[in-house]
């Protein structure tokens, strides 16, 4: 039975709510009369101003929280916040993720390398992915139908790479796949009704591709509403069998 068949009176989580797909799962979420709470996390106050709006805006139904994922007692202390209010979750997507950040670059070749900028890479693209996993359990351990997704990459896909490049990149969606593929074989047999998956959004418009854009044609560049219905679309699709599978934005399998 596909997850839309189930998703009704359901509490949800957006995690790095603050910008680009994650303020736009957020936006569509809050229009979706099957949702009844979302819990949606940003890292700092002055980059979540639209976020922060929104919660004065649907008080009712929005709650944001302070959260970096690199920081584990960060993620403890917004677990604990929601589990105060609620003791079910139904829908949690990890929006985070680092592709550049002002010295830190995709690097071209080799001599780019730099191994502060791979602890980096790996600490937001793929540790925070299962320390979430780790905490969120809890929420996660009831009777109904639940999805864990996290948004990946096709270029963290190892049989997909033919361009090489990107290395840090690459190797910490890599990881993230396989730590959320892990979870997945965990989660079937401590909470078998969750659902964890990977998805590779496409090139979306946001802030994280924009130095990126200039190869990619028109009609492979989505608006984040466009990645957003997509994705949710992907979601509300998921079967129980799915779970631990990597899927593209239009719902067939991403190679390992």
């Amino acid at each position: 039975m596909p997850f839309r068949e189930n998703f009704n009176n359901a509490n949800a989580m957006i995690i790095g709510a603050s910008q680009g797909i994650g303020l736009g799962f957020v936006k569509q979420l809050i229009q979706d009369t099957r949702i009844d709470k979302i819990y949606a996390t940003h890292r700092q106050e002055q980059t979540a101003q639209e976020l922060l709006d929104l919660t004065e805006e649907y008080p009712d139904k929005l709650n944001s929280l302070q959260m970096d994922i690199t920081d584990e007692s960060q993620i403890v202390k917004a677990v604990q916040n929601i589990r105060s209010q609620i003791n079910k979750l139904h829908l949690v997507i990890n929006c985070v993720g680092l592709l550049h950040e002002g010295d830190l670059q995709p690097e071209k070749s080799l001599k780019h390398i730099n191994p502060e900028n791979l602890l980096r890479y790996f600490q937001i693209n793929s540790i925070g992915a299962v320390l979430l996993a780790k905490h969120l359990l809890p929420l996660f351990r009831h009777q109904e139908p639940s999805v864990f997704a996290s948004i990946s990459a096709k270029v963290g896909s190892i049989g997909d790479n033919q361009l090489g490049g990107w290395y840090g990149y690459r190797a910490s969606k890599a990881a993230l796949n396989m730590l959320m593929r892990t979870t997945a074989i965990e989660y079937g047999r401590i909470s078998p009704q969750t659902l964890v998956v990977t998805l590779h959004p496409g090139t979306t418009d946001t802030r994280l591709s924009r130095p990126f854009q200039r190869n990619v044609p028109p009609e492979k560049l989505f608006s984040v509403e466009r990645t957003v219905s997509q994705l949710l679309t992907v979601i509300e699709k998921l079967e129980p069998s799915d779970s631990g599978q990597f899927f593209s934005w239009d719902g067939s399998k991403l190679p390992w």
